[in-house]
């Protein structure tokens, strides 16, 4: 396994990380459960992976409750990085809430079933518009001098929020969507995006000697060149919600990838390989969150980060995605 440092995170990062969505269970992801889940996780520390990103609301708790039974004995090995600022009531509906109050009764839910004292990395996991940015920065900095949390980070969140939080507490990291593919997106799952991923947050990053989180490396499945069909989801499938996938919408992203599985079969790789190598390389992505359902897949993505790619195979991608007509 290959690792990177960053300036504001004294541990070294697996450049390949574990997004611990796709663990929610068989309710929420098609073909999980939670024996292979575990025995994933298993496979992954083993591998040298020690990033594992997850939230309460993956599964509505079930997420964190998997990943804790899969570290037990050997959270030493780990580097847990959950979020907070997603709850969620009795019929399940979510609402975004960064009320003091309510994440640190959510850190300490978290701790439960995650079954440690401390959390790595919290991270805010989605903005909330009714609490000012300082109010919730105040109680993160609280957590983190009380020793539940190591460092604090933020995802889906502007530039400009960010800079409000710096003022009141260091930010080690940032989160965004960023894949080939969609590369300064404005939504993600019909929710307006407030950055620019390539354009702003990258350069942010470095400038700022963050570690960056990229997650939907592979496009929720779409980047490995199996799905053909915007109905291959079941309806209580989690993807099934993402307009990109799910729409007439989809043609459009599909046709770039039946160009882009021509050019994996030429160079022998694998095209979900290409993509979270295509990241790897560069230096502003410290770890790419990679979901994972069984050690099938979890083998095919420790693949990508055996090999480094050729200036001529990345400058072969981007004449695609350029000649594509998606707009990055």
């Amino acid at each position: 396994m290959k690792y990177k440092k960053v300036e504001r995170i004294e541990d070294e990062l697996s450049v390949l990380g574990y997004g611990c969505w796709g663990i929610s269970g068989p309710a929420f992801w098609d073909g999980t459960t939670d024996g292979d889940s575990i025995k994933t996780i298993h496979k992954a520390i083993e591998a040298g992976i020690n990033l594992f990103d997850v939230a309460p609301v993956y599964g509505f708790g079930h997420a964190e409750e998997v990943l804790g039974k899969a570290i037990s004995g050997s959270r030493s090995k780990v580097f847990i990085a959950t979020k907070c600022g997603l709850i969620w009531d009795k019929q399940n509906r979510i609402t975004n809430c960064l009320r003091p109050e309510s994440i640190r009764r959510e850190i300490e839910e978290s701790l439960q079933r995650l079954g440690t004292d401390y959390v790595d990395l919290y991270q805010l996991h989605w903005p909330d518009p009714a609490v000012e940015i300082e109010e919730t920065m105040e109680t993160l900095v609280e957590l983190q001098k009380a020793g539940k949390i190591r460092y604090i980070g933020l995802s889906n969140f502007s530039i400009v929020e960010a800079e409000r939080a710096m003022k009141i507490g260091e930010i080690s990291s940032m989160q965004g969507l960023y894949n080939m593919l969609e590369r300064n997106p404005e939504s993600y799952h019909n929710i307006p995006l407030e950055y620019r991923t390539e354009r702003e947050v990258l350069p942010f990053v470095v400038k700022n000697g963050m570690a960056f989180l990229p997650y939907s490396p592979l496009f929720q499945g779409l980047l490995t060149g199996t799905i053909s069909n915007s109905k291959d989801f079941s309806s209580s499938d989690v993807r099934s919600s993402n307009p990109k996938l799910s729409t007439p919408e989809f043609r459009k992203y599909y046709e770039v990838v039946i160009n882009l599985r021509k050019l994996a079969h030429r160079t022998g790789k694998p095209l979900g390989q290409i993509a979270i190598n295509w990241m790897v390389r560069d230096n502003a992505v410290t770890s790419v969150i990679a979901g994972a359902q069984n050690v099938a897949q979890l083998e095919e993505n420790l693949g990508a980060v055996e090999w480094t790619m050729e200036d001529a195979l990345y400058n072969e991608i981007e004449e695609i995605v350029a000649n594509s007509g998606l707009d990055l």
